[in-house]
């Protein structure tokens, strides 16, 4: 069993032994570490938003999220089943002291996840997260007296909010798209994209056929949006004679797009294509993470605008949208950051953006996609034992490529003439991943094979 402690929150496998699992305790522990530090930073709200995906666990995680908050003193506003992106949205509405999202993102069924949010609906920032680890060593909490105990509510109204937030951004035309009278189809993973997305399309005209949308849960195939585990969607978007496919991961915050001839556009075209739009209306900067195809940074010159690359993980892709102002960032795993709404990866507003794009160019989804620079991306992982250190390798391969471009913010990322190689230890998972790009997918996958190599040399 697993559980990984990190900065953004908790994650960890259910079932096993505390302290080695996503554990009732170590909940508690965690819930109440995150709750003693909003109390220290927030004056201005008694109120956390809490909300889930539809994972299994989730129900009792949520209870437990709940009580504990309650023993803490706070009101707790649940959201229920809801997507990672209407709970930041949420957040800021309400105004409250913070928010809690009960989801494990791409990971199986088995995992679970809080992912903790400020005041703002944001992630929490590096020194924050440093403070609640720190915290959440000390069992000796100080709980609310009896008159003290917070309250608890529900509500799912939500859920509504964002949508209704989202069609009424200035660069999404309902109008248009309902012209255009498209037929997608929608693989939600049994998750709650399955019931959000398409009241999205509802909303916008679009016929939606629906494939595995049932919120349970039992997800019928490994829930990351990667060509390996989209095969039915594949196959039903030219059954249906559909315009394109849309898939989202679990707690909808990353999504990719299938063409109406069943083949990949490409999760990290994405954000590329969505920024083309965007940018077409409003030039100016982007971000993407170090891990993200070189075709936004492409697509932005185009654009006379300037593109900049972070350190992997929202928060700081945050953070560098807001040092340079960008208009639009996200990163390359389908996540698109939009902030005339908020700061977070929402696979709802790409969906809208998206559909507007489209319909505005009268452009089938495989020519939009043949518009941009063709670059191909190969993602690899290894997984890690106790007796890898991680540092050690990261450090060797930087010397032996001293010669190259190198990058050392996040990991250590290499760039040549013809790619790059980006190597880190993954934030929730206990791997290190190598993601390499280039002009073809062979010169990808072999410049991430004979890194694995050079990595195999060295433990």
């Amino acid at each position: 069993m697993t559980l990984i402690k990190s900065i953004s929150g908790i994650r960890g496998t259910i079932g096993g032994l505390v302290g080695e699992s996503l554990s009732p305790l170590d909940i508690v522990r965690f819930t109440s570490s995150y709750a003693h530090f909003i109390k220290k930073k927030n004056t201005f709200s008694n109120t956390i938003i809490i909300g889930r995906d539809a994972r299994i666990s989730g129900e009792m995680v949520s209870r437990i999220v709940s009580g504990t908050l309650i023993g803490c003193g706070f009101d707790v506003i649940d959201v229920g089943l809801s997507t990672t992106p209407t709970i930041e949205v949420a957040v800021d509405l309400k105004k409250a002291a913070g928010g809690i999202i009960i989801t494990a993102s791409h990971n199986p069924k088995e995992w679970n996840a809080l992912k903790l949010l400020n005041a703002r609906g944001e992630f929490l920032s590096e020194s924050d997260g440093i403070q609640i680890l720190e915290l959440a060593k000390n069992d000796q909490f100080n709980f609310t007296e009896v008159e003290k105990l917070g309250k608890y509510s529900y509500d799912d109204s939500y859920n509504d909010k964002h949508i209704e937030l989202v069609l009424n951004l200035d660069l999404v035309n309902v109008d248009l798209v309902k012209k255009a009278k498209f037929k997608v189809v929608v693989d939600a993973v049994n998750s709650t994209g399955g019931f959000m997305i398409p009241k999205l399309l509802e909303h916008m005209g679009v016929e939606c056929v629906k494939l595995f949308c049932i919120p349970n849960g039992d997800f019928p195939h490994n829930p990351e949006p990667l060509p390996e585990n989209l095969k039915e969607i594949s196959s039903l978007v030219i059954k249906e004679n559909a315009d394109f496919g849309i898939v989202v991961d679990p707690d909808v915050d990353r999504l990719a797009f299938v063409c109406e001839d069943g083949t990949m556009f490409g999760e990290e075209y994405t954000l590329v294509a969505i920024s083309d739009y965007v940018l077409s209306k409003n030039p100016g900067n982007t971000v993407s993470n170090l891990s993200s195809t070189r075709a936004l940074r492409d697509i932005t010159v185009q654009h006379n605008g300037k593109y900049e690359a972070s350190a992997v993980g929202e928060v700081n892709v945050v953070e560098k949208m807001k040092e340079i102002n960008a208009i639009i960032g996200g990163e390359g795993n389908g996540g698109v950051i939009y902030p005339d709404l908020h700061y977070g990866r929402d696979a709802l507003i790409g969906i809208a953006l998206f559909l507007t794009q489209i319909a505005e160019k009268d452009i089938s989804v495989k020519n939009l996609r043949k518009s941009y620079p063709n670059y191909f991306i190969s993602k690899n992982k290894i997984k890690l034992t106790k007796d890898i250190n991680v540092n050690l390798i990261l450090s060797t391969l930087e010397r032996k490529f001293k010669n190259e471009d190198i990058t050392t913010i996040d990991g250590l990322k290499i760039d040549f003439n013809d790619g790059w190689v980006h190597l880190r230890k993954s934030n929730t998972e206990p791997i290190i991943r190598i993601y390499a790009e280039s002009n073809s997918q062979e010169a990808a996958s072999k410049l991430a094979d004979d890194m694995i190599l050079e990595i195999k040399k060295i433990i």
